[in-house]
């Protein structure tokens, strides 16, 4: 019988609840926990490509050892951290990792990959299903850089969108340094088409504030601190505005309904 899993990531750690479909109201739901005690979760993803059991993975802060990229391959019951640090900015970068904002697996063609989305606004790829990373040069090095600067919660990549349709086409978002994607697999990397007014695709973007939509493949949604909302339906290259004077736009959602 096919199960609902629900999971929440705490600053204490992470809890996860699992019903089967259809039975789900009968009675209150039950958590296991809290994995990773004391600890903060704030990325949590499930991948469920392939063909055998789906893969958990979790990205949790240590007070201790720091932040890291956990894996379950039993729905929760055992998780493995790799001997080495997933997550490792190289020296030259002059940088260290902070928090894991984000984890996406790829798409359906290339099974072993998954992203992951870093403070300081970093992009990592991985090949093995999450047991180790690499940094995204190209996103790293943009020229634009040098431009971004920490939010109100830090600067961190916070949104990774795989085109279901090609897995080389990417969008992301970083807090606040804007929205960009790559056509190209990770190679090289463009800021949002016309539509948005100067500036705006720089501006504070913050989690959750951008989406794809259910229903059109090739429609993004993008909201940001000013109140404003953009809709696009050619994957970034041109954007209307759908409203200007909104409080802070903090999340965007689209789904179909019937």
């Amino acid at each position: 019988m096919a199960e609902v899993l629900l999971a929440v990531g705490t600053r204490k750690g992470l809890f996860l609840s699992r019903w089967p479909v259809g039975q789900r109201a009968a009675r209150g739901w039950e958590f296991t926990g809290p994995h990773f005690e004391a600890q903060a979760v704030y990325a949590f993803s499930i991948d469920r490509r392939g063909d055998g059991p789906p893969r958990l993975l979790a990205g949790a802060d240590s007070a201790h050892w720091g932040p890291s990229v956990f894996h379950s391959d039993d729905l929760g019951a055992t998780w493995k951290e790799p001997a080495d640090p997933p997550i490792r900015y190289p020296r030259d970068t002059g940088t260290s990792l902070e928090r894991v904002w984000q984890l996406q697996p790829g798409g359906e063609s290339e099974p072993g990959v998954v992203y992951a989305g870093t403070e300081p606004g970093g992009l990592f790829r991985s090949v093995d299903g999450g047991e180790s990373f690499e940094l995204v040069r190209p996103l790293w090095e943009h020229p634009t850089r040098r431009d971004w600067a920490p939010g109100g919660g830090g600067l961190g990549l916070h949104t990774v969108l795989v085109d279901p349709r090609d897995a080389r086409r990417v969008t992301v978002a970083v807090s606040t340094g804007g929205v960009y994607r790559t056509r190209d697999g990770g190679e090289s990397w463009e800021a949002p088409g016309s539509g948005l007014p100067q500036g705006a695709h720089y501006g504070p973007v913050l989690r959750d504030a951008l989406c794809t939509d259910d229903a059109e493949p090739a429609g993004i949604y993008f909201g940001n601190r000013n109140g404003e909302v953009y809709a696009s339906a050619d994957e970034g290259d041109s954007w209307q505005q759908l409203a200007s004077h909104l409080p802070d736009v903090l999340c965007v959602r689209a789904a179909v309904l019937g």
